[in-house]
């Protein structure tokens, strides 16, 4: 795409809006936008003059005699190593041959992109001291949609993700492995397909384009875009199982929230009520003939364990954000003109909440396993017949749905421990303690899948529990019911399970439920409003 202007805010490519890099910090929204939704991107005119003011430094330092650390030395614990003027960018070039040493899976497109534009953000601060070329290579790359491929182990979050950063740069390089339109290929044929000419790195830049807890951070941004529909969710299918299994809605009133005023809690209450309201299902067994005194914590405590997983997802998005602010590399170029080593590259503050939303997200799943359990126990279910089958004993219902719920949880709660508390000292001691934040952010990748799929079971199985009830349900319950009919058959005869687990996934995950619950406010907030048109 064709650069039309950068202004404060956006610009446009060829009539599609830009994210613009350089006059404030990224937005959560931004990252998502431009790692998952393909938005292009622009640098401001500030961050063009702030990169060029940030290398004037440093080519005086590198004229100087004294050695200054990523200029004219070696790296890490070749700090004390002087290197001369003629071998520097072979330091520079080799410093990133040597790093891109990831193994494994691709790790996804949409990660890449993130720690893409996120290194780049950095680089707009004027902090790393990279020359304008260099940062414009990076935009080049993110718009012409060339993506490096790079496996999922090397990064130990210390000097942040060094080996995906640099696989980042080597395709810059126009060196080694890139994905473009779908065709994996050499990043020089990319980089030609796209009319880009590789950099070639001058003193300090090699440094600049991988000392940063990007990939991390993009994860954590991701994770904390698809958690804003997942814990919608986990509200939906909590409701729809109260409905299901003859709860009462008396425990979600606003007045009991009051008492114990966790923000989340109160959300989740919230939603789970509006969603009861009107219920024929539940105004059903309101009278004096119901003996029953208290449901079962799985229903009657939802709005505790999904409140605490929205208010852990609420810190963590404040650790984003002034993550989405910072400057990080080593060493950096302040203000005043100093070039100075520091540690702010150590990604202890993202692994830990990484960490954290993994634990919460183990709690919600296995409550949702739990209530969808509760239908197919005909002991526990209030009338239902056993495993909801249509003919039991001869068919077996969704007895094997839970277990794949089962299956799926008892997997988070071994990704729920915590990867951050796991330091192995490398570059020969130099880095003794590392955060092992990418780490935490694949697993929770991971987990967050495993949510998706238990909450839409549970929806699945939920459903069919209100089909059994002599009364119709709520309005919004019954909407959602509705809708799920049209790629999961209602009760009957034993059928392919699995099909139907996979399109009830589908319709949770990809916001279906949500949007026949009124549950997903716009279309989509994480998209930009280009990508719909497009």
């Amino acid at each position: 795409m064709r650069r039309a202007g950068a202004r404060s805010g956006r610009a446009r490519w060829d009539g599609v809006v830009a994210v613009v890099i350089g006059d404030n910090p990224l937005t959560r929204r931004e990252v998502v936008q431009v790692a998952r939704f393909d938005a292009p991107v622009a640098l401001s005119d500030a961050a063009l003059a702030r990169i060029d003011a940030a290398r004037d430094v440093i080519d005086a330092l590198a004229a100087d005699e004294r050695p200054h650390y990523g200029i004219s030395t070696g790296f890490g614990a070749l700090a004390n190593t002087a290197i001369a003027p003629g071998d520097r960018t072979r330091l520079q070039q080799s410093l990133i041959r040597s790093h891109a040493a990831s193994s494994g899976e691709a790790v996804e497109r949409e990660v890449v992109r993130g720690l893409m534009l996120l290194r780049l953000q950095t680089l707009a601060t004027g902090r790393t001291g990279v020359r304008r070329a260099t940062a414009e290579r990076y935009v080049g790359m993110l718009n012409a949609g060339i993506t490096p491929v790079v496996g999922e182990y090397g990064s130990l979050g210390c000097s942040g993700d060094l080996a995906p950063l640099s696989h980042v740069a080597l395709a810059a390089m126009g060196e080694g492995v890139v994905e473009l339109g779908g065709e994996v290929m050499d990043a020089s044929t990319a980089l030609e397909r796209a009319g880009l000419a590789p950099v070639v790195l001058a003193e300090k830049e090699g440094l600049a384009l991988v000392n940063g807890t990007d990939g991390m951070l993009a994860m954590l941004c991701l994770a904390l875009a698809d958690l804003d529909k997942l814990l919608d969710a986990a509200d939906l299918a909590a409701a729809m199982s109260v409905e299901g299994l003859l709860g009462t809605d008396a425990p979600f009133a606003p007045e009991l929230m009051a008492l114990r005023p966790h923000p989340g809690q109160a959300a989740s209450a919230a939603n789970i009520a509006a969603l009861l309201e009107g219920s024929p299902i539940v105004a059903s067994h309101k009278g004096p003939e119901d003996t029953r005194v208290q449901d079962a914590y799985s229903l009657r405590c939802a709005p505790q364990v999904h409140g605490t997983a929205r208010d852990t997802a609420a810190h963590a998005a404040r650790v984003a954000e002034i993550e989405l602010a910072s400057a990080i590399d080593n060493p950096v170029v302040l203000p005043d003109g100093r070039v100075v080593s520091n540690g702010n590259f150590h990604g202890a503050p993202i692994a830990a909440v990484l960490d954290f939303l993994a634990i919460a997200i183990a709690d919600v799943a296995s409550m949702s396993e739990r209530r969808s359990d509760r239908f197919l126990d005909p002991a526990r279910s209030f009338g239902l017949p056993p495993f909801l089958a249509d003919d039991p004993g001869v068919d077996s219902g969704l007895m094997i749905a839970q277990y794949t719920q089962a299956g799926i949880v008892s997997e988070l709660k071994r990704l729920a421990a915590p990867a951050s508390v796991d330091s192995i000292p490398s570059s020969a001691m130099q880095e003794d303690h590392v955060s092992m934040g990418w780490g935490a952010a694949r697993k929770l990748r991971r987990a967050i899948d495993g949510l998706g799929r238990v909450l839409a079971i549970e929806v699945m199985t939920a459903a069919r529990g209100i089909e059994l009830r002599g009364d119709p349900p709520g309005p919004r319950t019954g909407r959602v019911v509705e809708q799920l009919r049209r790629s999961v058959p209602g009760i009957g005869p034993d059928r392919f399970l699995a099909r139907d687990i996979e399109a009830s996934v589908a319709f949770v995950v990809g916001g279906g439920a949500l949007a026949a619950a009124d549950l997903l406010g716009s279309a989509d907030a994480w998209a930009p409003a280009a990508a719909a048109a497009r």
